[in-house]
């Protein structure tokens, strides 16, 4: 087992103090926006060995089978099949899609044949990996997550018209433009990628809409807007006359409680809005934008990513153990997720481990105790368990006397 240090990002919507409270750590006095824990090239974690710090990912690198695990190697390669993140957000994440596995190595390749340079800021394919995601709640969190039925989306922008009639403004051609598109008689998919397109690429039309529509909707009186309308508001404060603040409202407004999950697939357009949430996806940073972002944009590789069709909110199910493992299971080879509750006295859990092993302490500290050694993991603390390593018992540790410990820990999917 090897202890971690981890990668803070300081992306301006990071909160400055959710993560520290979480963990208990000193508050850096800036934004803490994510903490990687993985091995990724861009941040990868550090592991303490006892010849030294040792970037995670090379030390994976020197020792594939032995941490990895032969099923893990000869599925994924010779790496770290996945990827987890602490995610604070203090406003809204941009409006985001994740390509395929395919696209993700086409596009790749075309960028490298092409010389485009790994960080430029034109990019669109940072590794050759799909991303597929989940969002585990750790907090109350807010977000968008895939398209709605077109007749929602109707009803919330025909209220939009209501609302700027109502403030005596005449109502945009482009607002009339997308009410007659959502209410066509066509197949759902080629109607949402109409109305999608007439935002995104709406220029000064869509930006103007956007001004028009959230001073209109910032006069209704209080308690008088659903979410989704609400949050036209609160976007447009943030993005000033960005169409992704319009864009929101073809979307599904979701506000997950903590220990909900939800798991994002190749093609789910989405944005976190605001929460404190443990992020676990396939070990990959490329994100396609259309919104909500100063950074870059390409509309016509975006079009061709996302997939146009309305979708139930897809939550991720908890399933528990005989051992009182909770767990998580998107439809993903690369990862899943458990958490173990620790008290005085219970009795040692293992840690479902198929593969390698990544876990986080984020109340109490507990014992890790394996064939080849064991660790105190305190509150805060972050672990890599190579494969070989294998089982890991939990037990409860004599500093956490009197309270609960929790655990999280993200493996290969059974």
């Amino acid at each position: 087992m090897f202890a971690l240090t981890n990668v803070m990002r300081d992306y301006p919507w990071g909160s400055a103090t959710a993560i520290a409270e979480l963990l208990g750590t000193t508050p850096s006095g800036g934004p803490e926006a994510e903490l990687w824990m993985g091995a990724h090239p861009d941040s990868p974690s550090v592991a303490l060995t006892p010849d030294g710090p040792v970037a995670l990912d090379e030390l994976i690198s020197a020792h594939p089978h032995s941490m990895l695990g032969e099923d893990a190697l000869a599925a994924f390669g010779a790496r770290l099949p996945f990827l987890a993140k602490l995610l604070a957000a203090d406003k809204a994440l941009s409006l985001q899609v994740h390509p395929t596995l395919e696209r993700a190595r086409t596009r790749f390749a075309d960028e490298e044949s092409a010389g485009v340079a790994r960080d430029a800021e034109h990019r669109n394919y940072k590794d050759e990996n799909h991303k597929p995601e989940m969002l585990f709640a750790l907090s109350n969190f807010e977000a968008l997550c895939g398209f709605r039925p077109c007749a929602e989306s109707a009803d919330l922008f025909r209220s939009v018209a209501d609302a700027i009639t109502a403030a005596g403004v005449l109502v945009p051609a482009l607002l009339s433009e997308l009410t007659m598109t959502l209410n066509s008689r066509i197949a759902e998919p080629l109607v949402i990628r109409r109305a999608f397109e007439a935002l995104i690429d709406g220029g000064a039309h869509a930006s103007e809409l956007v001004t028009v529509a959230a001073a209109a909707l910032a006069r209704a009186p209080e308690g008088g807007l659903d979410a989704s309308l609400r949050t036209v508001v609160e976007l447009s404060n943030q993005y000033p006359g960005d169409p992704g603040v319009l864009i929101s409202l073809l979307l599904n407004r979701i506000s997950l409680a903590p220990g909900q999950a939800v798991f994002l697939p190749a093609g789910n357009i989405h944005a976190y809005l605001s929460g404190l949430g443990l992020e676990v996806m396939a070990s990959s940073d490329n994100v396609l934008r259309g919104g909500l972002t100063g950074k870059h944009v390409d509309t016509p590789e975006l079009l061709e990513t996302v997939e146009f069709a309305s979708t139930a909110v897809p939550f991720v199910p908890t399933r528990t153990t005989s051992l009182g493992q909770h767990v998580w299971e998107p439809p993903f080879a690369e990862f899943a997720l458990q958490r173990l509750e620790i008290s005085a006295g219970s009795e040692p859990v293992p840690l479902v481990q198929n593969g390698p092993l990544l876990v986080l302490a984020i109340s109490g500290s507990v014992l890790l105790d394996s064939p080849r050694g064991d660790m105190v993991l305190p509150r805060g603390g972050s672990v890599f368990v190579p494969a070989a390593e294998n089982p890991v018992m939990v037990h409860p540790h004599a500093n956490a006397a009197g309270e609960t410990s929790v655990v999280f820990a993200v493996t290969v999917a059974g």
